[in-house]
């Protein structure tokens, strides 16, 4: 079919909630959209894929709650498509599984549009194996059927063969149907079902929110009461297995909502860990990491560097910004010289090895005043030239020490940290909304950058710092310290989150 313009609408299914199920093409399409249209059950973490300049639309559904109605947003979609954009239609789980994405791949066809359809995880499939439940099993179930909960209030006769699902001896999986469990059960029974068949409701499922309830079809109405969705239900003899298959929900974090103050670009590693461990992280950046305001003058001093005695980085950021712009001026690593490397901690220091060299020097403590101490067990560091490669604003202890035992002392700006101020996922009224149960920090720009966004502070949530630096402004602005990490570095972090909320 020919095309009247560049524009692509691309349906793609955002997964059960648990950004880790996001298929690549999913979040490849999202990272080159200049428009997206995103559902209420889409985990908005998902957002912070897409530019900035993208326009970003909410078409959120909830029972009896429609943002947009379903004509509008077919219309909108046809409409930014025909503009010539590319545009994202972000639906949860997958489009074409009770999602209406057929009608909105119809809408577009109609128009004479492109469209591009990417599967995603759907949570008919992914919730009960968080859950700890196969669908099929060679001892209980050779089938499973889908059905939804929530059929078009239009129809006069509803379109699920009750007799059929029962007589099947299938495993069943509902979808969107808390709010019609006692009907479903009621049809179920009255078409043969066991009244001893297990059953399993699992809510927010994939995420670190999951809370499942099991019971039979017999007392799970009354033992659901407000056990609220999104859910999904699962019936038959495969629910007997979660006892000994369950592992999502024994991990050690789980069912705790834990936020992440980091840089966005940062934040990813950190999220990712307690994700694995169990924990709904809010990603909640409080600065952004911008070029330094004076590029010309850090490049002519990064051109020099082989000059001399000792280059020392305080940051992955800082490492980062150096070797971009080294790249640039180089095209062999030998250029740097014979100049020795100093790494403030093991992340740093791992950094640097990415680009093929060595560190001479790393400190036991992941400290300015560690570092000094270290660099004087090579022998007196008077008339050495440093060259410190750390962000505007830092703290001046390690320049103002060398310089006292008699160093010559050159700073290196690679970048500055500015407090963010884009938060198109809805994280801060997620936060507003939910709360949290731990907040960490990993700096001190964190701690004042998210004091100054003046959220309410949650009665219950409990504060993990990363090291005593941050601890000390923490102390400066009266937040309590519940735990400082052993480590000062991402995994010591995680080890107090850890220690903390075992107690």
């Amino acid at each position: 079919m020919k095309k009247d313009n560049n524009g692509l609408c691309i349906l793609a299914g955002a997964g059960p909630g648990n950004v880790g199920l996001v298929t690549l093409r999913t979040r490849e399409a999202l990272e080159q959209a200049e428009v997206v249209v995103y559902d209420y059950l889409c985990n908005p973490d998902i957002l912070t894929w897409v530019p900035v300049n993208a326009e970003i639309v909410f078409a959120g559904k909830k029972s009896g709650n429609h943002t947009l109605p379903q004509e509008e947003i077919n219309r909108l979609l046809v409409e930014k498509t025909k503009q010539g954009k590319r545009v994202v239609r972000l639906k949860a789980g997958d489009p074409f599984v009770f999602g209406r994405g057929g009608e909105e791949a119809e809408a577009l066809a109609q128009a004479g549009l492109a469209f591009e359809i990417v599967p995603g995880v759907s949570s008919a499939i992914a919730v009960p194996a968080y859950a700890g439940i196969p669908l099929t099993h060679r001892d209980f179930a050779s089938s499973f059927t889908i059905f939804t909960g929530h059929e078009d209030p239009a129809k006069v006769d509803t379109a699920t063969d009750y007799r059929s699902l029962v007589a099947g001896g299938g495993t069943l999986v509902m979808l969107m149907g808390m709010e019609r469990l006692a009907s479903t059960v009621q049809k179920l029974l009255a078409n043969g079902a066991d009244r001893d068949l297990p059953v399993a409701l699992i809510r927010w499922g994939t995420t670190g929110l999951q809370q499942t309830l099991t019971g039979t079809l017999e007392s799970i109405v009354n033992a659901s009461l407000g056990f609220q969705p999104p859910a999904v239900a699962v019936f038959g003899r495969v629910v007997e297995l979660r006892a000994k298959l369950k592992w999502f929900e024994r991990r050690p974090l789980s069912g705790l909502r834990i936020v992440v103050t980091r840089a966005r670009k940062q934040a990813s590693g950190l999220s990712a860990k307690l994700r694995m461990l169990g924990a709904e992280v809010c990603e909640l950046p409080t600065i952004r990491v911008e070029p330094p305001e004076n590029l010309t003058e850090f490049g002519e001093l990064v051109r020099d560097a082989g000059q001399y005695d000792w280059l020392l980085f305080t940051s992955v950021n800082g490492v980062d910004s150096f070797f971009e712009i080294f790249y640039r001026l180089y095209t062999d690593a030998r250029r740097i010289g014979n100049v020795k490397i100093a790494a403030i901690g093991p992340a740093t220091a791992q950094r640097i090895k990415r680009f093929h060299l060595g560190v001479d020097f790393q400190p036991k403590a992941f400290i300015a005043e560690a570092i000094v101490d270290g660099l004087l067990q090579f022998g007196s560091v008077e008339n050495l030239k440093f060259l410190v490669v750390r962000a505007l604003g830092a703290r001046e202890v390690l320049p103002k020490r060398l310089m006292e035992l008699g160093a010559i002392v050159d700073e290196a700006i690679p970048y500055r940290t500015v407090p963010e101020t884009n938060y198109t996922s809805g994280a801060l009224e997620r936060f507003k909304a939910t709360g949290a149960d731990v907040v960490t920090f990993t700096s001190s720009s964190t701690v004042e950058n998210f004091l100054a966004l003046k959220l309410p502070w949650p009665a219950q949530m409990k504060t993990a710092s990363i090291g005593p630096i941050t601890s000390k402004t923490m102390r400066k602005n009266h937040l309590p310290i519940d735990v400082e990490a052993a480590q000062y570095d991402v995994d010591g972090l995680i080890e107090a989150v850890l220690k903390l909320c075992a107690k």
